[in-house]
């Protein structure tokens, strides 16, 4: 299942650099998870600061 990023994200960007498939981008207000690219990996809910990313 895609990870998904939830509105406690504070738009820091820390997991768009850390996403191998380059699934992340800046959305309204937080940051967003292509479903269709991600490779559930995990890296990017390993990076973010405020544990905002979570396994859908």
């Amino acid at each position: 299942m895609a990870y998904v990023i939830t509105d406690a994200c504070i738009s820091c960007g820390a997991c768009q650099g850390t996403c191998p498939c380059e699934a992340i981008s800046e959305g309204d207000g937080k940051f967003v998870i292509d479903a269709e690219k991600c490779a559930e990996c995990g890296a990017c809910a390993e990076g973010c600061p405020v544990e905002a990313i979570k396994q859908q």
